[in-house]
């Protein structure tokens, strides 16, 4: 005897995998995440470094700025000055000179004679010494420049650092500027 139901069903044979239109999409997708992800880690990475420049680029200002004017306050007086070089007699008599070299790119120290082997800054894209007398303008916060060494009371320090990252000069540091006065004047 012969039993058959009722009903009956269509088997197909299933098939795993993926279709040629599937792994299209699949690629194109993951192709656009990965370009993405890249695209991101890049960004971050200069960033990153971009910042880390800023930051040293930022400690020597820092400590070239500490360093002048604890050293300018002390001195006896101004000997001479232009716009690249300040020359001081300092507390012990000796001369303290102050130099920018705009070949170089450099902001030196010499001491009695003696230049430090390191210089203050280094990759100075602009510097100004500016000499001002003891007298204020009358109504506002601001002194009277001079040209005379000799009724100088305060200087003032500018400059501006950049470093090439990336083969592109970037990080240019805002102006760096400070109003010294020389104590013992």
């Amino acid at each position: 005897m012969v039993f058959k139901t009722i009903f009956t069903r269509n088997r197909r044979r299933r098939h795993f995998g993926f279709t040629l239109m599937e792994l299209m999409v699949a690629v194109g997708i993951g192709s656009i995440l990965l370009l993405g992800l890249a695209g991101l880690m890049f960004y971050t990475g200069r960033s990153f470094a971009s910042l880390a420049n800023y930051v040293d680029l930022d400690a020597y200002s820092r400590t070239a700025l500490d360093t002048m004017s604890r050293e300018i306050r002390q001195t006896n007086r101004l000997i001479s000055g232009t716009d690249t070089r300040l020359e001081f007699e300092d507390f012990d008599g000796k001369t303290l000179v102050y130099e920018y070299n705009e070949d170089e790119r450099t902001l030196t120290r010499t001491k009695d004679g003696v230049t430090d082997a390191e210089p203050l800054l280094r990759e100075c894209n602009f510097l100004e010494f500016t000499m001002y007398q003891r007298n204020p303008v009358s109504g506002a916060y601001d002194q009277y420049p001079t040209a005379n060494a000799a009724q100088c009371k305060l200087v003032q320090l500018r400059w501006i650092c950049s470093r090439d990252l990336i083969k592109a000069r970037r990080n240019t540091e805002s102006v760096q500027s400070a109003k010294i006065v020389i104590r013992k004047q």
